[in-house]
């Protein structure tokens, strides 16, 4: 017996699921994620004293961009109207930790919003920290929390 997957055809193409039978609900994820850094990086992050300049503050809004266009960067995702996107740092001795929650109301979950926010800010962060840090590394981007009601 074959397994059945959602996102196959019977013949076993590729195809985006039908959700239009499914209730509309709240729907919240919690994703996060870390940049390895080196320390004097991270003091100069703290210092806000990169070449860059605020670099936290524009890969927030380049993490909440992203969520927003993730059905236009991931193939079978459904577009979906969120309510809600915040991504969130904490600058550790060797790290700096993101964190990001995406909420809408809708007939399917936002988990790949949240794991596209984490995923562009890190990116995002990596890019504009590279000149003083050759050695960073994008590190367990997961999803933490799925939840509907």
């Amino acid at each position: 017996m074959k397994p059945k997957f959602s996102h196959l055809d019977e013949r076993g193409q590729a195809r985006m699921v039908d959700v239009s039978g499914k209730p509309v609900q709240y729907r919240r994820a919690l994703a996060t994620g870390a940049l390895r850094c080196a320390p004097a990086t991270l003091r100069l992050l703290k210092k806000n004293a990169l070449p860059k300049g605020d670099v936290l503050a524009v890969a927030r809004v380049a993490g909440i961009q992203a969520a927003k266009r993730t059905a236009e960067l991931i193939p079978l995702c459904h577009p979906l109207p969120l309510q809600q996107v915040s991504v969130d740092f904490v600058v550790k001795a060797d790290r700096v930790l993101i964190e990001a929650t995406a909420l809408t109301v809708g007939q399917t979950g936002v988990e790949m919003e949240a794991l596209t926010a984490v995923s562009v800010a890190a990116l995002t962060l990596y890019d504009m920290m590279k000149a003083v840090d050759k050695g960073m590394v994008i590190d367990g981007v997961t999803l933490k929390l799925k939840e509907k009601r």
